[in-house]
Protein backbone atom coordinates (compact mmCIF):
# COMPACT_ATOMS: atom_id res chain seq x y z
CA UNK A 1 0.00 0.00 0.00
CA UNK A 2 2.78 2.51 0.96
CA UNK A 3 6.55 1.94 0.79
CA UNK A 4 9.52 4.03 1.51
CA UNK A 5 13.02 3.38 -0.21
CA UNK A 6 15.52 5.67 0.81
CA UNK A 7 14.06 8.52 1.56
CA UNK A 8 15.79 11.53 2.29
CA UNK A 9 14.64 15.61 3.02
CA UNK A 10 16.25 18.41 4.30
CA UNK A 11 15.34 22.29 4.95
CA UNK A 12 18.44 23.14 4.09
CA UNK A 13 22.23 21.20 3.71
CA UNK A 14 23.05 21.41 7.34
CA UNK A 15 19.98 19.94 8.82
CA UNK A 16 18.69 15.96 7.32
CA UNK A 17 15.09 15.71 8.54
CA UNK A 18 14.44 12.05 7.19
CA UNK A 19 17.83 10.43 7.02
CA UNK A 20 17.28 7.55 4.85
CA UNK A 21 14.16 6.13 5.17
CA UNK A 22 12.52 2.98 4.15
CA UNK A 23 9.59 1.01 5.01
CA UNK A 24 6.23 -1.25 3.61
CA UNK A 25 3.06 -0.72 5.27
CA UNK A 26 0.52 -3.18 3.93
CA UNK A 27 -3.25 -2.87 3.16
CA UNK A 28 -5.39 -2.68 6.10
CA UNK A 29 -2.40 -2.26 8.80
CA UNK A 30 -3.07 0.09 11.53
CA UNK A 31 0.72 1.85 12.53
CA UNK A 32 1.75 3.94 15.26
CA UNK A 33 4.31 6.70 14.08
CA UNK A 34 5.88 7.76 17.26
CA UNK A 35 8.99 9.59 18.54
CA UNK A 36 10.50 12.61 20.58
CA UNK A 37 9.56 16.06 19.55
CA UNK A 38 11.90 16.89 16.11
CA UNK A 39 12.27 13.10 15.37
CA UNK A 40 10.79 13.40 12.18
CA UNK A 41 7.28 12.58 12.43
CA UNK A 42 4.99 15.24 10.85
CA UNK A 43 7.67 16.12 8.07
CA UNK A 44 7.19 11.86 7.30
CA UNK A 45 4.13 12.93 6.77
CA UNK A 46 4.04 15.65 4.71
CA UNK A 47 6.41 13.89 2.33
CA UNK A 48 4.14 11.14 1.37
CA UNK A 49 1.63 13.77 0.68
CA UNK A 50 3.75 15.34 -1.41
CA UNK A 51 3.77 18.84 0.58
CA UNK A 52 7.39 18.70 0.99
CA UNK A 53 10.03 17.42 -1.51
CA UNK A 54 12.53 14.51 -1.37
CA UNK A 55 14.79 12.32 -2.48
CA UNK A 56 14.44 9.09 -2.79
CA UNK A 57 11.22 6.73 -3.51
CA UNK A 58 7.88 6.83 -2.15
CA UNK A 59 4.84 4.88 -3.81
CA UNK A 60 1.40 4.68 -2.67
CA UNK A 61 -0.71 1.61 -4.01
CA UNK A 62 1.65 1.91 -6.61
CA UNK A 63 1.82 4.87 -7.58
CA UNK A 64 5.04 7.32 -7.44
CA UNK A 65 4.81 10.22 -5.55
CA UNK A 66 6.08 13.30 -7.37
CA UNK A 67 4.25 16.71 -8.92
CA UNK A 68 2.65 14.83 -11.65
CA UNK A 69 0.87 12.17 -9.74
CA UNK A 70 -0.16 14.45 -7.11
CA UNK A 71 -3.82 14.45 -7.52
CA UNK A 72 -4.29 10.65 -8.28
CA UNK A 73 -2.03 10.05 -5.15
CA UNK A 74 -4.27 12.57 -2.58
CA UNK A 75 -7.57 10.34 -3.50
CA UNK A 76 -5.85 7.79 -2.06
CA UNK A 77 -4.72 9.28 0.95
CA UNK A 78 -7.02 11.16 3.56
CA UNK A 79 -5.04 13.54 5.66
CA UNK A 80 -6.76 14.66 9.29
CA UNK A 81 -4.95 17.41 10.69
CA UNK A 82 -3.79 18.26 14.36
CA UNK A 83 -5.59 21.22 14.23
CA UNK A 84 -9.60 20.42 13.54
CA UNK A 85 -10.31 24.81 12.75
CA UNK A 86 -7.54 24.17 9.91
CA UNK A 87 -9.85 21.57 7.77
CA UNK A 88 -13.47 22.64 9.46
CA UNK A 89 -13.95 25.91 7.64
CA UNK A 90 -17.67 25.99 6.23
CA UNK A 91 -20.38 27.28 8.46
CA UNK A 92 -21.58 23.70 9.08
CA UNK A 93 -20.34 19.82 9.38
CA UNK A 94 -22.75 18.97 6.38
CA UNK A 95 -21.28 21.65 4.46
CA UNK A 96 -17.50 20.51 5.36
CA UNK A 97 -18.57 16.94 4.60
CA UNK A 98 -19.92 17.83 1.01
CA UNK A 99 -17.64 20.16 0.11
CA UNK A 100 -15.18 18.59 -1.29
CA UNK A 101 -17.89 15.96 -2.94
CA UNK A 102 -19.38 18.49 -4.56
CA UNK A 103 -16.10 19.65 -6.08
CA UNK A 104 -15.15 16.29 -7.68
CA UNK A 105 -18.71 16.35 -9.86
CA UNK A 106 -20.93 14.76 -7.42
CA UNK A 107 -24.43 16.09 -7.67
CA UNK A 108 -25.69 17.49 -3.82
CA UNK A 109 -28.24 14.89 -3.62
CA UNK A 110 -25.56 12.50 -4.07
CA UNK A 111 -23.11 14.04 -1.88
CA UNK A 112 -25.59 14.19 0.86
CA UNK A 113 -26.34 10.98 1.18
CA UNK A 114 -22.71 10.08 1.18
CA UNK A 115 -22.58 11.95 3.94
CA UNK A 116 -25.71 10.67 5.65
CA UNK A 117 -23.69 7.02 5.08
CA UNK A 118 -20.57 7.62 7.51
CA UNK A 119 -22.15 9.74 10.15
CA UNK A 120 -24.43 6.48 10.48
CA UNK A 121 -20.74 4.40 10.25
CA UNK A 122 -19.32 6.57 13.19
CA UNK A 123 -22.54 7.08 15.10
CA UNK A 124 -22.15 10.69 14.47
CA UNK A 125 -25.61 11.59 12.68
CA UNK A 126 -26.18 14.06 15.62
CA UNK A 127 -23.56 16.34 14.35
CA UNK A 128 -24.78 16.77 10.70
CA UNK A 129 -26.64 20.06 10.91
CA UNK A 130 -24.44 21.52 13.63
CA UNK A 131 -22.22 24.68 13.38
CA UNK A 132 -18.44 24.45 13.24
CA UNK A 133 -18.29 27.10 15.46
CA UNK A 134 -20.69 25.67 18.43
CA UNK A 135 -19.40 22.14 18.46
CA UNK A 136 -16.75 21.22 21.00
CA UNK A 137 -12.91 20.33 19.95
CA UNK A 138 -13.99 16.44 20.35
CA UNK A 139 -16.65 16.60 17.95
CA UNK A 140 -14.65 18.86 15.42
CA UNK A 141 -12.11 16.68 15.38
CA UNK A 142 -14.09 13.24 15.29
CA UNK A 143 -16.18 15.73 11.82
CA UNK A 144 -12.90 16.59 10.88
CA UNK A 145 -12.47 12.40 10.64
CA UNK A 146 -15.86 11.96 8.77
CA UNK A 147 -15.36 14.88 6.25
CA UNK A 148 -12.13 12.85 5.04
CA UNK A 149 -14.05 9.20 5.10
CA UNK A 150 -16.40 10.96 3.07
CA UNK A 151 -14.17 11.17 0.16
CA UNK A 152 -13.32 7.10 0.72
CA UNK A 153 -9.82 7.49 0.80
CA UNK A 154 -8.08 3.83 0.99
CA UNK A 155 -5.76 5.36 4.03
CA UNK A 156 -6.18 7.80 6.79
CA UNK A 157 -3.15 9.90 7.86
CA UNK A 158 -3.45 11.47 11.61
CA UNK A 159 -1.40 13.77 12.90
CA UNK A 160 -1.79 13.84 16.78
CA UNK A 161 -5.21 13.05 16.63
CA UNK A 162 -5.79 13.19 20.59
CA UNK A 163 -3.95 16.42 21.75
CA UNK A 164 -5.66 18.76 23.43
CA UNK A 165 -8.67 16.44 24.33
CA UNK A 166 -10.53 15.85 27.80
CA UNK A 167 -10.62 12.30 28.83
CA UNK A 168 -14.37 12.05 27.34
CA UNK A 169 -13.81 13.40 23.93
CA UNK A 170 -10.21 11.78 23.30
CA UNK A 171 -11.99 8.27 24.04
CA UNK A 172 -14.60 9.19 21.31
CA UNK A 173 -11.98 9.50 18.91
CA UNK A 174 -9.99 6.70 19.79
CA UNK A 175 -13.76 4.58 19.64
CA UNK A 176 -14.16 6.33 15.97
CA UNK A 177 -10.67 5.29 14.70
CA UNK A 178 -11.14 1.67 15.75
CA UNK A 179 -14.45 1.71 13.61
CA UNK A 180 -12.62 2.87 10.41
CA UNK A 181 -11.33 -0.38 8.34
CA UNK A 182 -8.93 1.99 5.89
CA UNK A 183 -4.93 1.46 6.20
CA UNK A 184 -4.05 3.81 9.08
CA UNK A 185 -0.81 5.88 9.90
CA UNK A 186 -1.52 7.94 13.29
CA UNK A 187 1.64 10.03 14.34
CA UNK A 188 1.17 11.00 18.02
CA UNK A 189 2.60 11.61 21.60
CA UNK A 190 0.27 9.63 23.09
CA UNK A 191 1.27 6.33 23.60
CA UNK A 192 -1.67 4.62 25.17
CA UNK A 193 -3.57 6.24 22.42
CA UNK A 194 -1.46 4.15 20.22
CA UNK A 195 -1.53 1.14 22.47
CA UNK A 196 -5.80 0.73 21.88
CA UNK A 197 -5.42 1.81 18.17
CA UNK A 198 -2.76 0.69 16.34
CA UNK A 199 -1.21 -3.06 15.65
CA UNK A 200 2.39 -2.21 14.80
CA UNK A 201 4.83 0.71 15.96
CA UNK A 202 7.88 2.24 14.04
CA UNK A 203 10.00 4.49 16.13
CA UNK A 204 11.67 7.51 14.44
CA UNK A 205 14.53 9.11 16.18
CA UNK A 206 16.90 11.84 14.42
CA UNK A 207 15.65 11.44 11.11
CA UNK A 208 16.14 7.68 10.96
CA UNK A 209 13.31 4.73 11.43
CA UNK A 210 15.07 2.97 14.85
CA UNK A 211 12.90 0.24 15.69
CA UNK A 212 9.54 -1.14 14.08
CA UNK A 213 7.66 -4.17 15.31
CA UNK A 214 4.51 -5.14 16.97
CA UNK A 215 3.07 -2.28 19.57
CA UNK A 216 3.47 -4.24 22.81
CA UNK A 217 6.99 -5.60 21.57
CA UNK A 218 7.77 -1.50 21.12
CA UNK A 219 5.78 0.62 23.66
CA UNK A 220 7.08 -1.89 26.42
CA UNK A 221 10.50 -1.99 25.98
CA UNK A 222 10.87 0.98 28.55
CA UNK A 223 15.14 1.09 27.68
CA UNK A 224 13.98 1.41 24.08
CA UNK A 225 11.91 4.24 24.48
CA UNK A 226 14.04 5.95 27.19
CA UNK A 227 17.15 5.54 24.73
CA UNK A 228 15.10 7.86 22.58
CA UNK A 229 13.56 10.40 24.69
CA UNK A 230 10.05 8.59 25.34
CA UNK A 231 8.69 6.73 28.29
CA UNK A 232 6.18 3.88 28.54
CA UNK A 233 2.86 4.31 28.28
CA UNK A 234 1.19 5.78 31.62
CA UNK A 235 -1.14 2.11 31.72
CA UNK A 236 1.77 -0.09 30.87
CA UNK A 237 3.90 2.01 33.46
CA UNK A 238 0.86 2.19 36.04
CA UNK A 239 0.30 -1.85 35.56
CA UNK A 240 3.86 -2.64 36.36
CA UNK A 241 4.01 -0.88 39.28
Amino acid sequence: MIEFNNVYFSYDKEHTVLDGISFKIEKGESVGLIGANGAGKSSMLKVLLGLLPHDGEISVNGIKVCKQNLAEVRRVLGFVLQNSDNQMFMPTVLDDMMFGLCNYGMSKKDAEARVDEVLEQLDLVSLKNKYNHKISGGEKRMAAIATVLAMQPEVIIMDEPSVSLDPYNRRAVINVINRLEQTKIIASHDLDMIMETCTKVMLLSGGRIVAVGTTDEILRNKKLLEENRMELPFGIAAADR
